[in-house]
């Protein structure tokens, strides 16, 4: 089954630079992902001011700039796997070091029919 990793943390907090290295735990945990062969994707995301979203009303577009609401946690990236089932993306979140100062939702992902 594959689970989305969405993290969510402070953004403050976060390594938003497209340069700025990776902190050594987070990369010990993607090494570990890729070892075990889940890891099917991943990325840090921008910081939620470079938001932009649409939305369609009445055939009318409408974009917003900038996050939707005020939150204290922001989306800053996520992980897609391939695993067993619930418990076994429950315990790869767990080991997520941004857990450690945020929160790892696990979402199961629906299969979309081929047509």
């Amino acid at each position: 089954m594959q689970y989305l990793l969405l993290i969510h943390g402070d953004e403050s907090r976060f390594s938003q630079a497209q340069d700025a290295p990776v902190n050594p735990q987070m990369q010990a945990y993607v090494a570990a992902l890729n070892k075990a062969g889940v890891m099917l994707g991943g990325e840090r995301l921008k910081p939620s001011r470079a938001t932009r979203r649409v939305s369609v009303r009445e055939g009318k577009t409408r974009v917003i700039d900038g996050p939707y609401s005020d939150t204290r946690e922001q989306l800053g990236g996520y992980f897609l796997l391939e695993v067993a089932d619930e418990d076994a993306a429950l315990d790869w979140a767990a080991k997520c070091p941004a857990a450690e100062h945020g929160t790892i939702e696990v979402r199961a992902i629906v299969p979309t029919p081929r047509y």
